[in-house]
């Protein structure tokens, strides 16, 4: 499994404390940037980073994305065909998101969350297998013919 992260300067310090976390795990995890504290960066270029290398081997890349709200990373990566992302604000939420909803970015709200919220959301959504019931499948293909 390949963990991809992503963040803008609101989410920056959060994805480098995340990255250090899941390091400490001997997590393989790439940084798709921002590499410094830039308040005038622009999250979309971060968020598509993240998107296009999940696309690349879609059944082992997951990735991460950070902004202070996680809804402009949510959105510019559900603009991918392939991408389901779902912004994470509870542990249960992530974790259906996963199982029943197969998403494979996970958006965080930097402004909103603690680092030991943030890497709860994270180790459930890397620690949660989709359900790979035949409804659940049905829906996750009909996402992608928007």
């Amino acid at each position: 499994m390949n963990i991809f992260v992503g963040a803008d300067h609101r989410g920056f310090q959060l994805k480098n404390d995340i990255i250090e976390y899941l390091q400490s795990k001997n997590i393989r995890v790439e940084d798709m940037g921002n590499y410094e504290h830039n308040p005038e960066d622009d999250y979309p270029d971060f968020a598509q980073k993240v998107a296009k290398a999940v696309l690349q081997n879609p059944q082992s890349n997951l990735g991460l994305v950070i902004c202070g709200s996680g809804i402009g990373v949510a959105i510019s990566v559900n603009r991918f065909k392939g991408i389901l992302c779902a912004l994470g604000f509870r542990d249960d939420q992530v974790k259906h998101g996963r199982e029943n909803d197969h998403i494979n970015v996970l958006a965080l709200p930097s402004d909103y969350l603690t680092l030991e919220q943030a890497t709860q959301f994270v180790d459930t959504f890397l620690t949660t297998a989709p359900i790979m019931k035949e409804k659940y499948l049905r829906r996750a293909k009909k996402n992608d013919n928007c």
